[in-house]
């Protein structure tokens, strides 16, 4: 499985920005989508999960609200909407893709993930 996110850049506070991510390669039908960031300093933090099967879609409290997963199924192709942007919203964003836990998004974002893909740096300016 590989998988790229793409879509990061230089922001103002209050902005919107859509990240993306592509999967390719041999994978399960039945397989999770998470999204990551990891801010300067910080560990890095799930914020939400998504089916590939369905399009159901977990958030952590931390980010709810404010961000938006889906997915174009025939793309293979996910997207994250972050609206509102906030200079500690800043931090490098990942996909990844979990193929072991199934419906369960919380525990998949938790705990899961099988494969990484590169990062998109997101800078947002006060």
């Amino acid at each position: 499985v590989q998988l790229q996110a793409y879509g990061g850049g230089l922001v103002q506070s209050g902005d919107s920005l859509r990240l993306s991510c592509v999967v390719s390669g041999e994978r399960q039908e039945d397989y999770a989508l998470g999204w990551f960031r990891q801010a300067p300093g910080k560990e890095r933090e799930g914020v939400a999960c998504i089916s590939n099967s369905d399009g159901k879609a977990y958030y952590e409290d931390s980010v709810k609200g404010r961000i938006t997963v889906s997915r174009d199924y025939g793309k293979n192709t996910f997207y994250l909407q972050i609206n509102s942007l906030k200079p500690e919203d800043t931090a490098v964003y990942y996909c990844a893709v979990d193929e072991e836990y199934g419906s369960n998004l919380r525990l998949a974002l938790r705990v899961g993930m099988d494969y990484w893909g590169k990062g998109t740096l997101v800078t947002v300016s006060s």
